[in-house]
């Protein structure tokens, strides 16, 4: 028998974009803001899983902000830069030691897969196959399963050490965690001088296969997470979003977000209309577009710290979550009280 090999690529590039911005007059607050840092990355110890070492990576831009990745999970452990005063801080939830993320945590700036967000009973058909999956969420099967991306160690590759870039690869057999096809995945974090992570998936598989790679960074743009982000000024360029059932899988239907708290295609305060969302926001926004380059779909801003986010994307979604599940009780490394709801 003559075995036909089916090939696919998936490629997808995000660019976060975080400046520190003031409304009033620029000023230079210290010799050290405008002097110019040797760029590159660094690999330090963080610990082992199962035998297997992990380390953590720092990739510093030429203006000195830094964002620190492991390779357990591809998770963004910080990303530290200036707010409007020069303090600096990280933008995003995230632990200094190994231990933390093993003892269970939200996905805090995990790379999820195979399949990012959930998959209804955890049940999907590919041609005439049939394929059933973990049930880690209630029903339903949720970023990958049991034992997803997140919860791998990685191979790391650094080809210069004076370039912030850290490539990560990893190879899931075929019927890991219930999905067809052997997959290799390599995905590519940059980090420029202007402030922005670049990163860029790639895939491969031998089967037909379904496939759905994420950062899932919870970003809190004040620095400190004892703040919440509901005053932060949220845009989204989107026209229709996709409701969900009370799992939270979408329903079908797509619904325009005019005259409803989902419209962001104005910016406007993430907790001002919360109130009228049953549970907060975890939902798919359709994107404005009409084609796959790379485009600016999403700004967030906090007047508290003067930073400014801005994502870019190739793909034709993007979604919104307001941490509606962080109840205090993972508390942060600096042993301060725990992340509360309202982190996006």
């Amino acid at each position: 028998m003559k075995l036909t090999r089916h090939h696919f690529l998936a490629v997808l590039t995000i660019s976060f974009l975080v400046t520190a911005c003031n409304n009033n007059e620029e000023k230079k607050t210290d010799t050290a803001a405008v002097t110019t840092t040797k760029a590159g990355i660094t690999k330090s110890d963080f610990g082992n899983v199962n035998g297997k070492p992990v380390y953590l990576y720092t990739l510093t831009n030429a203006k000195g902000d830094q964002v620190k990745i492991t390779n357990y999970g591809g998770i963004v452990t910080s990303w530290v830069s200036p707010d409007k005063n020069g303090k600096k801080t990280s933008a995003v939830l995230g632990f200094d030691s190994l231990s933390n993320y093993l003892a269970g945590h939200p996905f805090f700036g995990a790379l999820a897969g195979r399949y990012a967000n959930r998959i209804a009973k955890g049940k999907f058909k590919i041609g005439d196959s049939s394929y059933t999956l973990a049930t880690n969420n209630g029903a339903n099967h949720l970023h990958g399963g049991i034992k997803g991306f997140d919860k791998q160690v990685w191979d790391a590759s650094v080809t210069n050490d004076s370039v912030p870039v850290l490539s990560l690869s990893y190879t899931s057999k075929d019927m890991e965690e219930g999905y067809p096809g052997n997959l290799k995945v390599n995905v590519i974090y940059t980090l420029s001088d202007d402030d922005g992570l670049q990163i860029e998936y790639n895939a491969e598989t031998d089967k037909p296969t379904v496939l759905n790679l994420t950062n899932h960074s919870y970003f809190n743009l004040t620095g400190d997470h004892a703040n919440t982000i509901l005053d932060h000024k949220l845009m989204i360029k989107a026209d229709y979003y996709t409701p969900v059932d009370t799992g939270l899988i979408p329903t079908g239907e797509l619904k325009a977000v005019k005259g409803t708290p989902f419209d962001f295609n104005t910016p406007e305060k993430i907790g001002a209309r919360i109130a009228r969302v049953p549970g907060g926001y975890d939902h798919n926004f359709v994107l404005n577009r009409t084609d796959s380059s790379l485009q600016l779909v999403v700004t967030v801003t906090d007047s508290l710290s003067g930073r400014k986010l801005e994502v870019f994307t190739t793909q034709p979604g993007v979604q919104f979550y307001t941490g509606n599940f962080l109840d205090g009780s993972i508390k942060g490394s600096d042993g301060k009280p725990g992340f509360v709801f309202g982190e996006v």
